[in-house]
């Protein structure tokens, strides 16, 4: 490069006495020019240089098997003021644009993301068929569908640490707006289509809010509106790009809109970026059946003869093992062509059959003064029943102790049910992958957990030095009630 550089600088500052051999005029001023040019030539070839660097950086983001979804933000990534030259683009009904940010992204779904980015496309056209109809029914572009790809790679289980849950990441809050139902019987974010229709409306909002911008309105999808709004007139700009050059937005916003850009390229076109041997899910087709009154989803399986499980991944949005009770009129999703043998089934089905209460049971550890006696009065059960549940005798201590207690199902919240024998609470890893001159000191405090956690979650021997592209457990996560809860640290 610097040979280059040379080369350019030296035919430029000749060019003021060629200049002036030719007109006869003094060359100062051509002189000034020329060195100002070859200042500015410098310049173009480093950033050039520089550019052709940091296409190649790429740091690894993988969706755990866990469905967590959780994204790391790379460390370094190029500027993206410098347009780079013409590409050919796919059609789209969004505004797509190619540049450098959105290069990087490509890149790295086709390297260090690409196994997560070959499940988000598998799953892809399970969803995208009713998600585009639902969009398109709100006159809204269709290929919206891959802010859903990059939010949860089209999974109806996926939640964030952030406690955004489904296929179009929803915190609860958001989710409440656009009256999706989130309780112990039932969250509705995970519910395919009606949360692709609350994203709709919120969408059709954003873009009306930002002036019919869709980087804008992607930009307040990600970080909240207000956010987005602030930034405006922080920056005095309703440039996307300008605006993601300052300060003020998080990384992971400042990532959003090249992130989806990348995404919709790609997936519309997938072979030409080496995707051709993805194997997709078929689309999901269901019909659906009217519920008057709370059901048992085992009893529903075994009128139409489908596996109870069956039931369940059709309906991920029902927490529990029935339909929620007081949800007049529920609509439950059922096998294509399942519908007319439901409906003569199940009208034989008297009320009180249609559903079992259900007995599960829970700890409680034994406080001062707390007997068998009060403890049978408080959870509607007898002191025979606790005292057999766990096998007492007259002499047992059962202070501070912790006992098998029968609960009805129904009385306690879905976060507090535990049955004998059922599996922990999954966990789940977030990952780092060390760097050349990191320690475990700067790694702890990076991340705010103690050095001490550190080696016990990653098995460290004593002071072994870190060794650059080992891959650390730097935070760690338990499932509680739907929601991620940190550990330890």
């Amino acid at each position: 490069m610097r040979s280059l550089q040379m080369i350019i600088t030296a035919l430029l500052l000749t060019l003021p006495a060629m200049v002036a051999a030719e007109s006869g005029h003094p060359a100062d001023g051509a002189l000034r020019s020329s060195m100002e040019l070859a200042a500015s030539t410098n310049r173009t070839v480093t950033q050039l240089a520089s550019l052709s660097r940091d296409s190649q950086l790429h740091k690894a983001l993988e969706l755990p098997p866990s469905e967590v979804f959780v994204q790391d933000d790379p460390d370094d990534e190029p500027d993206f003021e410098l347009v780079l030259p013409a590409k050919e683009l796919p059609d789209s009904d969004l505004p797509l644009t190619f540049n450098s940010k959105v290069d990087y992204f490509i890149n790295y779904f086709q390297t260090s993301g690409r196994n997560s980015f070959a499940r988000w496309l598998s799953r892809s056209e399970r969803y995208i068929p009713m998600m585009r109809e639902v969009l398109k029914k709100n006159s809204l572009p269709e290929d919206l569908v891959y802010l859903a790809m990059i939010e949860s790679g089209f999974s109806p289980h996926a939640y964030s640490v952030a406690n955004a849950v489904g296929p179009w990441q929803f915190i609860s809050a958001t989710g409440k707006r656009y009256s999706l139902r989130i309780d112990q019987w039932i969250d509705e974010r995970r519910d395919p289509l009606k949360s692709s229709v609350a994203a709709a409306l919120y969408l059709k909002e954003l873009y009306d809010l930002f002036n019919k911008d869709w980087y804008l309105a992607a930009a307040g999808y990600n970080a909240g509106e207000n956010k987005i709004l602030r930034a405006i007139n922080m920056y005095n700009s309703r440039d996307f790009w300008q605006i993601a050059q300052g300060s003020y937005l998080k990384r992971e916003t400042k990532d959003y809109v090249p992130k989806l850009l990348a995404a919709a390229i790609i997936a519309k076109d997938p072979a030409r970026y080496g995707f051709a041997d993805v194997a997709y899910l078929p689309a999901i087709e269901f019909d659906t059946v009217v519920i008057p009154s709370r059901t048992d989803l085992e009893l529903v399986g075994r009128l139409i003869g489908t596996p109870y499980q069956t039931l369940r991944d059709m309906n991920p949005e029902l927490r529990r093992w029935c339909t929620p009770p007081d949800y007049p009129d529920y609509e439950l999703k059922v096998p294509v062509g399942k519908k007319a043998l439901f409906e003569a089934e199940y009208a034989k089905i008297p009320d009180t059959g249609r559903y079992t209460e259900k007995i599960v049971y829970v700890r409680h550890k034994v406080k001062r003064k707390e007997t068998l006696e009060s403890l049978a009065k408080r959870y509607n059960t007898t002191a025979e029943t606790l005292t057999e549940l766990n096998h007492l005798t007259a002499k047992s201590r059962i202070r501070g102790k912790a006992i098998l207690v029968p609960v009805v199902a129904d009385a306690i919240p879905q976060e507090s049910q535990a049955e004998p024998k059922k599996a922990a609470s999954r966990e789940f890893n977030k990952y780092y992958t060390v760097k050349k001159g990191d320690t475990l000191h700067a790694v702890a405090r990076r991340f705010n957990v103690s050095e001490k956690i550190l080696t016990a979650w990653n098995n460290l021997k004593g002071k072994i030095a870190l060794r650059p592209g080992r891959r650390i457990i730097i935070a760690k996560y338990v499932e509680k009630g739907g929601e991620m809860v940190a550990v330890g640290g």
